[in-house]
């Protein structure tokens, strides 16, 4: 059961800190790390085969012991091929989206021993056969489930959002810290050969000093200008989803521009919603599923950082006709030159694509730091570093408290828009500016 000091009241705080670290299983190096995975959705397959990637590198011992979802179906769906359910076909073909990954059975890579199916997380845990927990669910559960899975001395990778609000994830950040328990954001955007190379690029100043920065796009593939996004209406639900592009899609995108350019210190947002209903049509067209939207489809954002530079961003699951994306997901202008879709524009003349680049130029080491045994699969490197760091303590490059700081970004563009003024990232990180996200604290009783 969840400890009742979950709250931000002063009290509450104290009585937390005297439970004292969690000391927890023996994870010694011969044995395996056992993982139970809350949620079989339609993110499942990526990471499955990102832990196949794992196994078949040996870079890490990991052995799925348990699957759990509300209906038993949907874990049979992944447990072993020639059982259960037929596959959901992904539901998009965007290429190196995580949701166009093929189906994928842990049997296909972990034979022996099959995974245990629970219907009920509370059960997992309670069987006591994890050390630690994928979870996997939709994002109004992310703080129950990496609560209790805490509460019960299991460390926890979320997948990204780390939580529906910041309040919900400071009470998991609080937890993970009393517990000395790793609790990381699955942020596989940081992970890759390209994210990568811009930054040492940037490190080694190519471009000079950064000035400006452009990011993001309007119109959302399939899913523009008002179809159900991935298929899962839960994404437009407020209670459900907390927002919506901003939150779903912004956390990986100033994910990833923090790490290219520093912190964010102030926001100003304007959030939208363009198209109040959503629909699903079948393989006909016929429309078989409608959702009223709660949250915003369109979102703009000005973006300051602590070093100076400037940034505009715009995400939307809206826009008729024709869309525009910035390719690559960011531009970005310095005194020396510019970066745009994945090349680098010097002053100079230079025109060269920057991983070319990074693998002409990058020392050898910094560039196998990156691809330890070989892997490349930014989700097998995300869940590598997660081992990593239960096996020897301390945390992931992308840690709770660095997915907190991604939310804090994305609800300073909504909060900032209902304030109608500049918001410092202090006061949503310390819930000064939270008046979006209080309808959700209350209902969900956060």
């Amino acid at each position: 059961m969840v400890d009742p000091g979950y709250s931000d009241e002063p009290e509450a705080q104290s009585a937390v800190r005297t439970l004292g670290p969690w000391r927890g299983a023996d994870l010694s190096s011969t044995s395996p790390l056992r993982l139970g995975i809350v949620g079989c959705g339609r993110i499942l397959p990526a990471h499955l085969h990102g832990l196949k990637a794992l196994a078949e590198s040996g870079a890490a011992h990991i052995v799925v012991t348990a699957l759990s979802a509300r209906r038993r179906e949907d874990a049979e769906m992944f447990r072993q091929r020639g059982e259960g359910p037929p596959p959901r076909p992904p539901v998009t073909d965007m290429a190196g989206d995580p949701l166009a990954a093929p189906h994928l059975y842990v049997s296909d890579f972990q034979p022996d021993p099959l995974p245990a199916i629970y219907t009920d997380y509370r059960d997992l845990l309670a069987a006591d056969d994890v050390d630690a927990v994928l979870c996997l669910t939709s994002l109004d559960t992310h703080h129950t489930v990496a609560l209790e899975a805490m509460d019960a001395g299991k460390h926890v990778l979320v997948e990204k959002p780390l939580a529906i609000t910041i309040k919900a994830a400071n009470r998991m950040l609080r937890l993970a810290d009393t517990r000395g328990l790793v609790l990381a954001t699955a942020e596989n955007a940081r992970y890759s050969e390209r994210t990568r190379a811009v930054a040492w690029l940037l490190d080694e100043g190519y471009l000079g000093q950064i000035q400006m920065t452009l990011g993001g796009g309007i119109g959302a593939g399939d899913w523009s200008p008002k179809r159900i996004v991935a298929e899962t209406a839960w994404r437009h639900d407020k209670l459900r989803a907390g927002g919506g592009p901003i939150i779903d899609l912004g956390v990986h995108r100033f994910n990833v521009i923090r790490y290219w350019l520093g912190d964010v210190d102030g926001v100003s947002g304007l959030v939208r919603t363009f198209e109040r209903e959503r629909v699903h049509r079948d393989s006909s067209g016929e429309i078989v599923e409608r959702v009223r939207a709660t949250v915003e489809d369109t979102a703009f954002a000005t973006l300051h950082f602590g070093s100076g530079t400037v940034g505009q961003f715009v995400v939307s699951w809206a826009g008729h006709g024709d869309q525009f994306h910035v390719p690559g997901g960011w531009s970005i202008w310095g005194t020396r030159g510019s970066y745009h879709d994945g090349r680098l524009n010097l002053d100079d003349g230079t025109r060269v694509d920057a991983v070319e680049a990074y693998r002409s130029d990058a020392p050898a080491t910094e560039r196998e730091r990156h691809t330890p045994h070989g892997l490349t699969d930014p989700i097998a490197l995300e869940q590598y570093d997660f081992y990593q760091a239960v096996r020897r303590g301390g945390s992931t490059e992308v840690s709770g408290w660095e997915g907190r700081l991604d939310l804090a970004v994305a609800y300073a563009v909504i909060e900032s828009s209902v304030e109608g003024r500049l918001l410092s990232l202090t006061e949503v990180e310390e819930r000064q500016a939270e008046r979006y996200q209080a309808q959700i604290n209350r209902e969900l009783g956060i």
